[in-house]
Order: structure tokens, then sequence, then C-alpha cells
């Protein structure tokens, strides 16, 4: 039997093969982030599908915090309901589903936050006008924030929960030497610029305890001039390893730029799996479980990157939405 089709644990969450539904911003929450019937619906029908673990979409831990209109939100105790009957729709159909936990930092939408964007640092041609500056006490509150969504996330029933550290939103931004030109303990070497990531993932463990997953999604590189680039993502991922993270998810790109943007259409085999040498030399380093998104499109590919060891776990989005059933196919 292919690997793929094997089960799987992540720090106790038992899966039923090895094929993630990857953060997908839906566009279904309400106005103010709450789970509406066609959510369910849709995550509903992943789970029948049979996708081992579905990664809800990103899901702002403030409402300063904000992406883009009808995101899914966890900033609130009054959220927690909705997001019970969310991963009812889940679980009521033999899967698993992780929270993905985001702030969007510089790319939030304040045309709908009423409020300022808040950014790592100002720079130039990047910063909308009047964003503030993080101060270390906005960090610390920020820690705060993820943390208390970390633990609605689990009183809702999510079966772990996911750091979003990818893509340019805030904690990508903090990795970033493009994003980040801080001259505190916050910037500088890889060390100093991942130190906010460091302080969410240890307020969340604090917060969930030792027995509940905890994932993190990061850039293997930013792809872009100044960017994150991948010495500096794997000593990342290290020092998140080495205080217990339970799994990795290797993506890369930002909103603006790099690959997130033009490898979207895969026009054949070799063009799958943009990040799998990135993988290869994650996986020499690492011991934790390795989940790979970017660019999957056939069974073929996603076999091979098993069997070869360069993940653990397949990692999909535009598949799933045009086939929530893929995995019960293939």
């Amino acid at each position: 039997m292919s690997k793929l089709f094997e089960s799987g644990t992540i720090n106790g969450m038992k899966l039923s093969n090895r094929f993630v539904r990857s953060a997908t911003w839906e566009g279904m929450a309400t106005d103010n982030g709450a789970v509406t019937p066609r959510l369910k619906e849709i995550y509903a029908a992943l789970a029948k599908g049979g996708v081992g673990l579905i990664i809800s979409s990103h899901s702002y831990v403030t409402k300063q915090g904000q992406a883009g209109p009808w995101q899914l939100g966890v900033y609130g105790d009054e959220l927690v309901e909705g997001l019970k009957e969310l991963t009812a729709a889940v679980h009521d159909n033999g899967g698993k589903t992780v929270m993905q936990l985001a702030h969007a930092g510089a790319f939030a939408a304040s045309h709908l936050t009423g409020e300022a964007p808040i950014v790592v640092s100002t720079v130039e041609n990047l910063t909308a006008p009047g964003a503030q500056v993080f101060t270390a006490g906005d960090i610390a509150d920020l820690a705060s924030a993820f943390a208390a969504a970390a633990v609605r996330a689990r009183k809702a029933g999510f079966d772990g929960v996911q750091i979003h550290s990818a893509h340019g939103y805030l904690l990508s931004q903090f990795l970033s030497p493009l994003y980040n030109q801080r001259e505190d303990e916050y910037g500088g070497g890889i060390e100093n610029r991942a130190r906010a990531l460091m302080q969410v993932y240890r307020a969340i463990r604090a917060a969930v305890g030792d027995d509940y997953p905890i994932l993190v999604k990061m850039n293997c590189r930013d792809f872009v001039d100044g960017g994150l680039e991948s010495a500096d993502s794997l000593q990342a991922a290290k020092t998140l390893a080495e205080a217990g993270l339970d799994a990795l998810e290797i993506s890369g790109g930002t909103l603006t730029a790099g690959r997130l943007s033009p490898s979207r259409v895969v026009k054949n085999q070799e063009q799958e799996a943009y990040f799998k040498e990135e993988a290869r030399a994650f996986r020499k380093e690492l011991d934790i479980p390795l989940i790979l998104v970017g660019g999957m499109r056939s069974l073929e590919v996603a076999e091979r990157i098993a069997d070869e060891g360069v993940a653990d776990y397949i990692s999909m989005c535009r598949p799933f939405i045009r086939e929530p059933d893929l995995v019960n196919r293939w």
C-alpha cells in the first residue's frame, strides 16, 4: 500500500492518512468572522472526502490582524460556539482539524479593521502611511493574543493549532530581513528575527499544555530580493523543533512577489512540488514530522515525495477546492 494511505500521528493526534488540506481562505465567514452553514458544509465535505487533516483558513487572533473580508476569526469568546459546530462537522464525518492562527501585520485590511496596520518595522515602499511599529510590549501582547486564540480553538474542539508564519504575514515579516529592519532584540540575525515567533510558540504551549498538537507553517524561502533565505529558515525551524514543536509545514513566497503567485499554474509533473529541494535539506536536519505544500497535483508526485522521505505529509489547496473527495478517488 502507498505510504500516503498509512495512518499517522502528530503528538497524539491520530490521522487516517498522510493527506492535508492546507489552510485555504474560503471567504465564507460572516463579516465579523463567525462560522456560517456554508463553511460547515465545506469542512464536512473534506472530511467525507477522505482528507486526513483539515487545516482551517487563516483565523485572525486580533481584530487589528484581519487580512480580508469574510475571514474566519478566533479573536473573541463569542466565536467559540460557532467554531464548535465547525469542528463537529469534521468529527462527525471521521476527520481531524487544526485551526491556523494568524495576524496579517503589514497586510492587515485597515478599511475593515478601522485601525492602522501594525508593522515589524518601517520599510520604504512596503509600509502603508500611518502604520504603527511594534514595541516590545506590543509583541508580548501579541503572544498573549495567540495563546488566548489557541485556548479558544481547543475549547471549540480543534485537534490542534497551526501558527501561520509564512507568505509574508506578520510572523513571516519578523523572520524576513526585507520586512524586519529593527535594531533591537527582535532584529538583526536570525536568532533575533525568530524571537517573536518563539515567544508566540512558547505562550501557546504554556496555555494549551504539552499534549496538544502545535504546528507551524513557515517559508523555506521568501523568493524575493532581501527576503528570508533557506539557511536562516532552517535555523529557525531547528530552534522550534528543539523547543518541542510537533510538526512543520514547509511553504514559500510572499503575498507581493515570489513563488506564491507566478507558480500557481502547474502544467506538468516536473512543475509540481515547488519546495521539494528545500524540504530535502530540512529533512536532513529535523526529526519532527514535515508537511510539504506547494503545487501538488498528481498522486504520482505525492507518492514519490513520501517514498523518498522528503516529507511525511502531503498538503494541498486547489485540488481540494475542485474535488473535496479527491483522496477517496485516489
